[in-house]
C-alpha cells in the first residue's frame, strides 16, 4: 500500500473538531479505507473507549474490525505484531502509556527488530495509540507521559500531535506507514477544538513540525497540551515578546530542519514538553540546535517540563509538577 501524504488542502473544506473527534474520524476513514485496517485494546468497543475516542466505530464496523481485548497489554501487543507481520494493519490501543511497560518485550524485541532482522523482508505496519499526560487526578500509574522511551529504540517512529488537524494527519499517515508508529494522545487536549480539512486523502508527513505562530523574538519548541499552553503565552506577552511557536509533532524522524531555521531567525529557544526534563525530548532538541546553529543562540536555551518525579494524586501537588503557560512565559522571560 502506498504511504504517500497529501498536506495540502482546501482552507474552505474544513470543520471544527475537538481532538477526540479528529482521531475518531482518521479511524473511521482508515477503517473504511482499507479493509485490512481493525482496532484492537480494551473496551474500544462495546464501551467506545475509556476516553469515549472509539465511541460509534464498534456499531459501524462491527466485532471482528472493532475488537474488545482481555486485560493483557503484552498478549494483544504481541497479537497486533503477528497481525501486522501477517498482511494486516492493526492500531492497538493502550489504555494509558503506563501500561505499555507491561507490554515491553513484544514492542523491544519483536515489533522493533524484525524487519531489521529479517534484512527487511517483513513489514511491520502496526500502530500503538495510548494516552498520556497528567491533570485529571489519576494518580502517577495512569497519568506519565513516556514518549521519549519509544523515539529513542531503533526501529520505531513516535508522534506526538498538538492539535486536531494534526491529530487526524499524523494517524492517517500512520496507519499507512509500513513500520511501527507509536501515537500518543495527551488526554488533557481530547476537548480542544480546532480547524480540521475535511479531505479523507488529508495526511500529514511524520517528521514535519509545523510553525503554529510566528514571531521575531523566541522560538517556542512545544507538543502537546503545551503546544496550546506556549500559544497562550505568546498571547500574554504579545507587544513585550514576539514568540515563534512550532509544534513539534514528530519525535521520531525529528524535523530539525524547521527548529534551526527559526532559530536562525530569534537567536533564543524555549522547549516545551511534559516529560521529566532530564535525558528526554527536552535534551534532543537542545542538542540538535546546538549541533547545528550555535552561532545563532544569543541566550541559554531554557527547558519547561515534568520535574524529575512521578505525578502526584494531590491535586495541588499535580499542578505544582505540571508546566503550563505561566512556565513557558517565565522561562522566556529569563532570556530575554
Amino acid at each position: 500500500m502506498s504511504t504517500e501524504t497529501q498536506t495540502s488542502y482546501d482552507p474552505d473544506q474544513t470543520t471544527t473538531m475537538t481532538m477526540r473527534e479528529a482521531i475518531r474520524q482518521a479511524l473511521r476513514e482508515e477503517l473504511d479505507r482499507d479493509e485490512d485496517v481493525f482496532l484492537m485494546g480494551e473496551d474500544v468497543g462495546h464501551f467506545g473507549g475509556v476516553l469515549d475516542v472509539t465511541d460509534g466505530l464498534y456499531d459501524e464496523f462491527g466485532d471482528t474490525r472493532v475488537r474488545d481485548t482481555p486485560i493483557s497489554e503484552a498478549g494483544f501487543m504481541g497479537a497486533g505484531v503477528g497481525a501486522a507481520a501477517t498482511g494486516s494493519r492493526p492500531v492497538v490501543e493502550i489504555m494509558f502509556s503506563d501500561f505499555l511497560g507491561v507490554s515491553m518485550e513484544q514492542v523491544m524485541n519483536q515489533m522493533a527488530k524484525m524487519r531489521y532482522m529479517f534484512g527487511g523482508k517483513t513489514e511491520m505496519p502496526i500502530t500503538v495509540r495510548t494516552t498520556e499526560g497528567g491533570g485529571m487526578g489519576a494518580a502517577s500509574q495512569h497519568s506519565g507521559t513516556v514518549h521519549t522511551w519509544f523515539a529513542h529504540f531503533p526501529g520505531l517512529l513516535a508522534v506526538t500531535p498538538g492539535t486536531p488537524a494534526a491529530a487526524k494527519g499524523l494517524l492517517k499517515t500512520a496507519i499507512r506507514s509500513d513500520d511501527p508508529v507509536f501515537f500518543f494522545e495527551n488526554k488533557m487536549t481530547y476537548e480542544q477544538q480546532g480547524e480540521v480539512p475535511t479531505d479523507e486523502e488529508f495526511t500529514i508527513p511524520l517528521g514535519e513540525a509545523n510553525v503554529e505562530r510566528e514571531g521575531e523574538d523566541v522560538t517556542v519548541v512545544a507538543t502537546q497540551r503545551l503546544v496550546g499552553e506556549s500559544l497562550s503565552a505568546a498571547d500574554e506577552l504579545d507587544g513585550d515578546v514576539s514568540l515563534e511557536v512550532i509544534d513539534l509533532r514528530s519525535l521520531y524522524p525529528l524535523d530539525t530542519d524547521t527548529l534551526v531555521e527559526s532559530l536562525n531567525k530569534t537567536g533564543r529557544m524555549v522547549v516545551a514538553d511534559e516529560s521529566p526534563l532530564s535525558y528526554g525530548v527536552h535534551s534532543e532538541v537542545v542538542a540538535r540546535v546546538m549541533e547545528n546553529a550555535f552561532f545563532s543562540i544569543d541566550a541559554p536555551i531554557e527547558r519547561v517540563g515534568v520535574p524529575d518525579t512521578h505525578i502526584p494524586f494531590s491535586p495541588a501537588l499535580e499542578g505544582e509538577v505540571l508546566p503550563d503557560a505561566a512556565d513557558v512565559r517565565r522561562a522566556v522571560q529569563r532570556i530575554t
